[in-house]
């Protein structure tokens, strides 16, 4: 007997969005839009009031206020694909297109992201503008630019360059969904979102030599970082079946090892210098207790971690420090992708953290430039040779990110997100 066919929501909330066609495209598409619109609404009942207004931190990268975000991602959609009359070359279509005008006078205003300057603070942010629209004014937007991709989407091409700027603009507001959770987390907000229980840890894993290839399919949308193709030998490696535990890392910070200079790279020693809050335990961490108990706050709670639940909200440094205590080494980038694929039905377990690599973001052969992220914060061409490569994907992200060969990356400081990490024998 053939296998049932997938539930409607099941299907458009899977990594082959990437492939997907119109019609669940547009499924999709609706479907991260009423995500959104939750989030709107669990930031409502977090701060009881429709104002929204959250404090303004300097050095915090996603911390923005939620209705800005939330509305970026209308004006994102509406700017790249309602307003962009060269939308059809797809992944080809110059970066600055000819437009047309807003639904919106002044959406520029309110959410591109060229409308200020982090860099000149004489130049006002209209991020944090007394003038931003409220929340009704912000739904509304959301509800008409969603509307105008979808009618634009029934006569789109069903070609990849047809339907590029679709997925793009699916796959962005995702990322922008888990970007609320995670500013919901780093202000300390009651939002309903608990990780999921995890099973216990298991024993690492031994793979053997293989020949691996990095890289997008020949089809498919996917982030510019992912673009090429790159063949890499990998020898045999054993690596842990999943990330280190709060149990694991408490061993390090009872053993001292933040003040353990020899653990530290002399960038990682100058982070921890630097940190205000004199770092002895990850962020978020209250107290690492008697048994190695970890408090940490959670959603604006403090909690008692599980042991066994992975560990986060760690920079690359201190993944690196704990690497180098256990005698061992974070992780390649193709090791963790091999035994993501190999270790499947072996105990390899990933997605409830990303998870910090060893390698710095490098372009592989073939790489181009896309037509959208340049001066954003998803740029990949202003941080090669300079983030780290993360992979994986954190229980806030939405399923169709959990792709074992998603690339992410990262400054090594980055510590806000929910990244941790997994090692591999030296």
């Amino acid at each position: 007997m053939p296998a049932s066919a997938p539930e409607p929501r099941q299907a458009v909330d899977s990594p082959a969005m990437c492939v997907a066609g119109k019609d669940l495209l547009s499924l999709a598409l609706i479907d991260a839009r009423n995500h959104t619109l939750h989030l709107l609404s669990c930031y409502e009942e977090a701060l009881g009031s429709q104002a929204l207004t959250v404090p303004h931190r300097s050095g915090e990268p996603c911390v923005l206020p939620p209705l800005w975000l939330a509305g970026h991602v209308g004006w994102f959609a509406e700017w790249w694909i309602a307003r962009n009359t060269q939308r059809a070359f797809g992944a080809d279509c110059p970066q600055r297109p000819t437009r047309l005008a807003s639904i919106a006078p002044a959406a520029d205003f309110w959410w591109d992201p060229r409308s200020w300057s982090g860099e000149d603070p004489a130049l006002p942010d209209a991020r944090w503008s007394s003038e931003a629209p409220d929340v009704a004014v912000v739904r509304s937007y959301l509800r008409d630019t969603l509307e105008c991709t979808l009618e634009l989407l029934e006569r789109a091409a069903e070609t990849d360059a047809g339907l590029y700027f679709y997925r793009l603009a699916l796959f962005h507001e995702d990322l922008r969904g888990e970007q609320l959770v995670m500013c919901a987390q780093t202000l300390g907000l009651p939002l309903q979102w608990e990780p999921q229980a995890v099973a216990e840890p298991r024993e690492p894993l031994w793979l053997p030599p293989t020949r691996w290839q990095l890289g997008s399919p020949a089809t498919g949308f996917c982030f510019s970082q992912e673009r090429g193709r790159l063949e890499v030998d990998v020898p045999e490696f054993e690596i842990d079946a999943q990330p280190v535990t709060w149990q694991q890392f408490a061993e390090f910070v009872d053993d001292g090892g933040y003040d353990q200079e020899a653990l530290w790279q002399p960038a990682g020693r100058a982070w921890l210098a630097q940190q205000i809050d004199g770092r002895r335990a990850p962020r978020h961490v209250e107290q690492i207790g008697a048994g190695r108990a970890v408090l940490r706050h959670r959603f604006g709670r403090l909690v008692q971690a599980p042991g066994h639940q992975p560990a986060m909200h760690l920079s690359w440094w201190e993944a690196d420090a704990w690497a180098r205590w256990a005698g061992r080494r974070l992780a390649t980038e193709v090791e963790w992708e091999v035994a993501a694929h190999a270790g499947a039905h072996r105990g390899f377990r990933w997605g409830e953290v990303q998870e910090w690599t060893a390698g710095t973001l490098q372009p592989w052969p073939g790489y181009v430039a896309d037509p959208w992220s340049q001066g954003t914060d998803f740029d990949a061409a202003a941080a090669f040779g300079q983030a780290r490569v993360v992979r994986g994907t954190s229980f806030a992200a939405r399923a169709r990110l959990r792709s074992p060969r998603r690339r992410g990356f990262a400054l090594p400081p980055r510590d806000d997100a929910f990244i941790g990490f997994r090692t591999c024998a030296v």
